[in-house]
């Protein structure tokens, strides 16, 4: 993923960790929300889980996706 700067962001950009970890031989990726999504078979396809999630985020109402489940 591209480490570039997020909407709004106007300073350097912060140090980010990697949004993919492997656990078993499997892996998964995780949300800025503490979301982890898989297993999936290779990190490729974990990338490829990650742009349909934020695809699919990207669609919801704007009220929708700022709102956090407690």
């Amino acid at each position: 993923m591209n480490p570039s700067a997020r909407a709004g962001e106007t300073r350097p950009t912060p140090f980010r960790s990697s949004r993919f970890f492997c656990v078993g031989g499997k892996w998964y990726f995780t949300t800025r929300e503490g979301f982890d999504s898989g297993p999936f078979a290779t990190r490729e396809r974990a990338e490829i889980g990650l742009k349909r999630f934020l695809h699919v985020t990207r669609l919801l109402p704007h009220e929708t996706r700022d709102t956090r489940v407690h």
